[in-house]
Protein backbone atom coordinates (compact mmCIF):
# COMPACT_ATOMS: atom_id res chain seq x y z
CA UNK A 1 0.00 0.00 0.00
CA UNK A 2 1.54 3.80 -0.86
CA UNK A 3 1.08 6.60 0.60
CA UNK A 4 -2.04 7.65 -1.25
CA UNK A 5 -3.98 4.51 -0.60
CA UNK A 6 -2.84 5.29 3.18
CA UNK A 7 -4.40 8.90 3.35
CA UNK A 8 -7.76 7.90 1.43
CA UNK A 9 -8.02 5.19 3.96
CA UNK A 10 -7.48 7.74 6.95
CA UNK A 11 -10.13 10.05 5.77
CA UNK A 12 -12.46 7.31 5.67
CA UNK A 13 -12.10 6.61 8.81
CA UNK A 14 -12.76 10.24 9.79
CA UNK A 15 -16.24 10.30 7.37
CA UNK A 16 -16.99 7.09 8.86
CA UNK A 17 -16.67 7.63 12.64
CA UNK A 18 -18.55 11.11 12.02
CA UNK A 19 -21.91 9.35 10.17
CA UNK A 20 -22.01 6.56 12.96
CA UNK A 21 -21.47 9.45 15.65
CA UNK A 22 -24.64 11.19 13.72
CA UNK A 23 -26.76 7.96 13.80
CA UNK A 24 -25.85 7.49 17.03
CA UNK A 25 -26.93 10.78 18.27
CA UNK A 26 -29.77 10.98 16.42
CA UNK A 27 -31.08 7.92 17.81
CA UNK A 28 -30.21 8.55 21.31
CA UNK A 29 -31.11 12.16 21.42
CA UNK A 30 -33.40 12.79 18.02
CA UNK A 31 -31.36 15.54 17.01
CA UNK A 32 -28.15 15.83 14.43
CA UNK A 33 -24.81 17.39 15.97
CA UNK A 34 -24.87 20.56 14.49
CA UNK A 35 -28.56 21.00 16.27
CA UNK A 36 -26.93 19.58 19.80
CA UNK A 37 -24.06 22.26 19.33
CA UNK A 38 -26.93 24.62 19.04
CA UNK A 39 -28.34 23.19 22.38
CA UNK A 40 -24.92 23.26 24.23
CA UNK A 41 -24.53 26.67 22.98
CA UNK A 42 -27.58 28.33 24.34
CA UNK A 43 -27.13 26.51 27.52
CA UNK A 44 -23.73 27.94 27.77
CA UNK A 45 -24.96 30.95 27.28
CA UNK A 46 -27.43 30.71 30.46
CA UNK A 47 -30.03 29.37 28.28
CA UNK A 48 -30.39 32.56 26.08
CA UNK A 49 -28.43 34.22 23.12
CA UNK A 50 -29.47 35.65 19.61
CA UNK A 51 -29.18 34.12 16.32
CA UNK A 52 -26.09 35.99 15.69
CA UNK A 53 -24.47 35.42 18.47
CA UNK A 54 -24.79 31.58 17.61
CA UNK A 55 -23.77 32.03 13.64
CA UNK A 56 -20.54 33.82 14.94
CA UNK A 57 -19.68 31.50 17.37
CA UNK A 58 -20.79 28.38 15.51
CA UNK A 59 -18.99 30.03 12.06
CA UNK A 60 -21.74 29.89 9.95
CA UNK A 61 -24.22 31.87 8.03
CA UNK A 62 -27.07 33.17 9.52
CA UNK A 63 -29.09 31.63 7.07
CA UNK A 64 -27.61 28.15 8.13
CA UNK A 65 -28.95 29.43 11.86
CA UNK A 66 -31.94 30.20 11.16
CA UNK A 67 -32.50 26.73 9.65
CA UNK A 68 -31.47 24.89 12.84
CA UNK A 69 -33.20 27.04 14.95
CA UNK A 70 -36.57 26.38 12.76
CA UNK A 71 -36.14 22.85 13.18
CA UNK A 72 -35.60 23.11 17.15
CA UNK A 73 -38.31 25.20 16.95
CA UNK A 74 -40.64 22.44 15.76
CA UNK A 75 -39.37 20.34 17.95
CA UNK A 76 -39.91 22.36 20.91
CA UNK A 77 -36.79 22.22 21.91
CA UNK A 78 -36.00 26.12 21.77
CA UNK A 79 -38.39 29.17 22.00
CA UNK A 80 -38.26 32.30 20.22
CA UNK A 81 -38.88 35.71 22.22
CA UNK A 82 -38.65 39.16 21.05
CA UNK A 83 -35.74 41.42 23.07
CA UNK A 84 -37.07 43.51 25.88
CA UNK A 85 -34.65 45.90 25.42
CA UNK A 86 -34.90 45.77 21.28
CA UNK A 87 -38.52 44.65 20.23
CA UNK A 88 -36.08 44.05 16.26
CA UNK A 89 -34.19 41.23 17.87
CA UNK A 90 -35.05 37.69 18.71
CA UNK A 91 -33.62 35.61 21.71
CA UNK A 92 -33.48 31.88 21.65
CA UNK A 93 -34.03 30.79 24.60
CA UNK A 94 -34.02 26.44 25.42
CA UNK A 95 -36.96 24.97 26.54
CA UNK A 96 -37.00 21.96 29.23
CA UNK A 97 -36.99 19.48 26.37
CA UNK A 98 -34.26 21.34 24.99
CA UNK A 99 -32.43 21.01 28.46
CA UNK A 100 -33.66 16.89 28.64
CA UNK A 101 -32.05 16.40 24.96
CA UNK A 102 -28.43 18.20 25.82
CA UNK A 103 -28.36 16.26 28.99
CA UNK A 104 -29.07 12.39 27.22
CA UNK A 105 -26.97 13.49 24.07
CA UNK A 106 -23.92 10.81 23.80
CA UNK A 107 -20.77 12.67 24.05
CA UNK A 108 -20.22 14.94 20.91
CA UNK A 109 -17.72 13.57 18.41
CA UNK A 110 -16.03 17.04 18.66
CA UNK A 111 -15.62 17.08 22.09
CA UNK A 112 -13.59 13.69 22.16
CA UNK A 113 -11.52 15.24 19.66
CA UNK A 114 -11.22 18.82 21.18
CA UNK A 115 -9.84 16.78 24.89
CA UNK A 116 -7.40 14.79 22.61
CA UNK A 117 -6.35 17.96 20.23
CA UNK A 118 -5.80 20.01 23.36
CA UNK A 119 -3.14 17.60 24.96
CA UNK A 120 -1.40 18.13 21.56
CA UNK A 121 2.07 20.41 22.42
CA UNK A 122 1.27 23.83 20.11
CA UNK A 123 3.81 22.83 17.56
CA UNK A 124 1.79 19.61 16.63
CA UNK A 125 -1.80 21.46 17.13
CA UNK A 126 -0.65 24.17 14.45
CA UNK A 127 0.85 21.28 12.01
CA UNK A 128 -2.59 19.58 12.53
CA UNK A 129 -4.66 22.70 11.57
CA UNK A 130 -2.13 23.30 8.80
CA UNK A 131 -2.80 19.94 7.43
CA UNK A 132 -6.63 20.15 8.18
CA UNK A 133 -6.89 23.17 6.13
CA UNK A 134 -4.48 21.82 3.34
CA UNK A 135 -6.78 18.31 2.70
CA UNK A 136 -10.04 20.66 2.81
CA UNK A 137 -8.19 23.02 0.13
CA UNK A 138 -7.78 19.98 -1.74
CA UNK A 139 -11.04 18.69 -1.57
CA UNK A 140 -12.15 22.06 -2.94
CA UNK A 141 -14.25 22.28 0.24
CA UNK A 142 -12.77 26.34 1.23
CA UNK A 143 -16.26 27.83 0.16
CA UNK A 144 -18.25 25.08 2.15
CA UNK A 145 -20.31 26.91 5.38
CA UNK A 146 -19.36 24.76 8.06
CA UNK A 147 -19.15 24.95 11.99
CA UNK A 148 -16.68 23.52 14.29
CA UNK A 149 -18.86 20.73 14.47
CA UNK A 150 -18.16 17.12 13.61
CA UNK A 151 -21.32 15.91 11.32
CA UNK A 152 -22.43 14.69 7.93
CA UNK A 153 -25.83 15.97 6.32
CA UNK A 154 -27.25 19.07 4.81
CA UNK A 155 -24.47 21.65 4.37
CA UNK A 156 -25.00 24.83 2.30
CA UNK A 157 -22.20 26.20 0.23
CA UNK A 158 -21.91 30.03 -0.98
CA UNK A 159 -20.26 28.21 -4.21
CA UNK A 160 -21.71 29.27 -7.47
CA UNK A 161 -19.56 27.27 -10.04
CA UNK A 162 -19.14 22.74 -9.89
Amino acid sequence: MDRTDDSLIALRRILRSTELYSRDLALSAGVTPAQLRVLQIVVAKGGSTTPKALATQMGVSQATVTALLDKLQKRKLIDRVRSEADRRQMNIIITDDGLATTDSAPDALQQRYVKEFEKLPDWEQAMMVAVLERVASMLDAGDIDASPVLTIGDLHTDRTSH
